[in-house]
């Protein structure tokens, strides 16, 4: 039979079938499994680099723990969880097309600027400026990265920022454009207002019991208690783990021979300079100075022979812009002149105007700070194995009152507002900085009864440690109004203001229907025992001392002098009419024209950029599963 069957494939019949076959597969998207064969084992796929999951993953955690702090959440939703997804595929997949592409013009980063770029880095730098290696492996570890793979990113980053900066080198806007920006930010208006005052108004009649009782009875939401909910919380920080931080003599000691330097304070100097490029002048000032001029003669004979005079406070000899001029700074007495100094700029004639001596701390005079530090810093490592043993207790279903007590948190109970405070107006005792407070009571207010804890990322630390934290809620206590009789005088002073206000806002309407008639401002505020006065002249977006902020938009709304506006300010109300639109003239100032110029052409380049980006991705043959996005969202737990 199967000989029979083979047979009948050589028949023209059976050859027309197949081809009849071939032709429907490709009307029904046949080609599309073809040119997708050998990709259906990654995620995505670019350039003819496979994406691996991990790789995404790694993006995904990173953008979803930025969003997540920037909108203030602890449990973002699905729609947020798969659009993170989205654009985390998204943004590996032109990372790696443009990598392509670097590789395939030949680019490279040396390991020179690498090392520059990292030295570079504010985030790395201590309190004086320089680089600290400690601090940096305390942000990479808060960050959940380790050095090689910081190293291997930021060298891509470097790679396509060359390529990109390339594409936008000499991008420039159309001076049309530019003309048209700058006349709008520089556009200064200038008005003519009335102020009418809720402070020193009349007051109104005295109101009724049954007045009073409306009022209060219209207005709960002023006059109740706040939504309370009890909690139990554990707050896991560098502190609440240093207790567990064992620390001997020998590592002091290492510690101090590591950082023996930052605990020397340099001597500084301050110093009164005038520079010029004229040696005779210089010994001039100099002998007029050392005959007890004082510094703001010196300064009115540094204008009259075109010499700079420049002011220099507490600098280190360092600080100093030329090494001549610190080396004589350094080595002259407090309140003394000595012979000018020549450098590379031109003459210096000095005088030291103070010295604050430097300090060298010895070791047990150090022994306290350095102690504290190196107990953070060992806290701050600790802190993250503590926090994945509590995560995977609380994954278990163990509860906060189970977790066992070798862990080193700070367990907390009791009843909180939506802004942290106790009832009694207290702030809730929760051990931390202050925005670790606010991160606990955000999540309280966040979760309901029942909901199972989960371990969130508190705010970085002043120092960038990471802090952790798991809230549950015991129980709401829903607002209750307040009794009349306990806020009977505030909601007197509220019906009072509120009429204050109506009147006053009475009084600024009319004024503004008198403006709208036709009648000039003065005229108007004349008839209503009013006084006007003229606004100095504001711009935009700028603020202008004397001009109220809410003025500032309709201000710039009034199609031409002589139209009107009211606004309401914390003060009382404003009534204003626009006397003069004065329109800027780039020539007369180069200096805003060259920013906006400057401005408008880093945009261009900026756009010339993500252009090409989207150019490079688009010709790279990009494929993402669309499984992908379903698996990363679904892998953020």
């Amino acid at each position: 039979m199967l000989a029979t069957f083979r047979r009948s494939l050589n028949t023209w019949p059976a050859r027309l079938l197949f081809l009849l076959l071939v032709a429907a597969f490709a009307m029904w998207g046949i080609g599309d499994v073809i040119r997708n064969l050998g990709r259906s084992g990654a995620p995505a796929s670019v350039a003819g680099h496979r994406i691996e999951f991990p790789e995404l993953q790694e993006a995904y955690q990173r953008n979803l723990t930025q969003t997540t702090r920037s909108m203030g959440i602890s449990d973002p939703s699905p729609d947020i969880r798969r659009s993170v997804a989205m654009q985390s595929i998204e943004q590996v997949v032109t990372q790696t097309a443009l990598k392509a592409e670097a590789e395939r013009l030949g680019l490279a980063v040396p390991d020179g600027a690498l090392r520059r770029a990292v030295f570079d880095m504010p985030a790395f730098h201590d309190k004086s400026g320089k680089f600290e290696r400690a601090l940096m492996d305390n942000v990479l570890r808060n960050n959940g990265m380790n050095e090689p793979r910081f190293l291997a990113l930021l060298r891509e980053q470097l790679l396509q920022q060359q390529m990109l900066d390339a594409v936008a080198a000499g991008a420039a806007s159309p001076d049309q454009m530019a003309r048209q920006v700058y006349a709008f930010q520089h556009e200064k208006r200038v008005a003519d207002a009335v102020r009418i005052p809720l402070a020193g108004a009349p007051a109104p009649p005295a109101p009724t019991d049954t007045q009073l009782q409306r009022w209060w009875a219209d207005h709960p939401d002023r006059y109740s208690t706040p939504e309370y909910r009890r909690i139990k919380a554990i707050v896991l920080s560098p502190e609440t783990v240093a207790k567990d931080v064992q620390l001997s003599d020998e590592d002091l000691k290492a510690a101090w021979d590591q950082h023996k330097a930052e605990f020397n304070t340099p001597e500084r100097r301050s110093v009164d300079v005038i520079l010029t490029q004229d040696e005779a002048e210089a010994q001039k000032l100099a002998e007029q100075w050392q005959a007890g001029a004082d510094w703001a003669t010196m300064q009115a004979e540094a204008a009259k022979l075109g010499a700079a005079p420049v002011e220099l406070s507490d600098a280190t000899r360092s600080e100093f812009p030329a090494p001549e001029l610190g080396d004589a700074v350094f080595a002259t007495p407090e309140d003394t002149v000595p012979p000018p100094v020549h450098s590379a700029l031109g003459w210096h004639v000095l005088k030291v105007t103070k010295v604050e001596p430097g300090k060298a701390e010895t070791f047990e005079e150090a022994r306290d700070a350095l102690r504290a530090r190196v107990v953070a810093e060992k806290a701050a490592d600790l802190i993250y194995d503590r926090a994945n043993r509590i995560d995977n207790l609380l994954s278990s279903g163990t509860g906060l009152d189970a977790l066992p007590g070798d862990l080193g948190v700070a367990a907390v109970t009791g009843t909180l507002d939506a802004a942290g405070d106790t009832p009694g107006g207290q702030k809730a005792p929760i051990p931390g900085p202050e925005g670790l407070r606010q991160a606990v009571a955000a999540a309280a207010f966040q979760a309901k009864p029942g909901d199972a804890p989960k371990l969130t990322p508190g705010p970085n630390g002043p120092d960038g440690s990471q802090s952790f934290f798991a809230v549950t809620v015991d129980s709401i206590e829903p607002p209750k109004p307040r009794p009349f009789d306990q806020v009977a005088a505030q909601v007197q002073a509220d019906w009072t203001a509120d009429q204050v206000r109506r009147e006053q806002e009475s009084v600024a309407a009319n004024l503004l229907h008198a403006l709208e008639q036709g009648h000039p401002i003065a005229e108007a505020a004349a008839a209503a025992g009013l006084k006007v006065e003229r606004l100095p002249p504001a711009g935009r977006d700028s603020p202008t001392e004397g001009v109220p902020r809410q003025l500032l938009g309709p201000l710039f709304a009034l199609p031409k002098p002589g139209a009107a506006t009211m606004v309401e300010t914390p003060e009382g109300f404003v009534v204003a009419s626009l006397a003069a639109i004065d329109d800027p003239d780039p020539k007369a100032d180069p200096v805003g024209w060259g920013q906006v110029r400057d401005a408008l052409g880093h945009a261009v380049g900026t756009d010339m950029q993500e252009i090409f980006a989207a150019a490079v991705r688009d010709r790279a043959n990009p494929y993402v599963n669309p499984t992908a996005i379903d698996s990363l969202a679904g892998n953020g737990e």
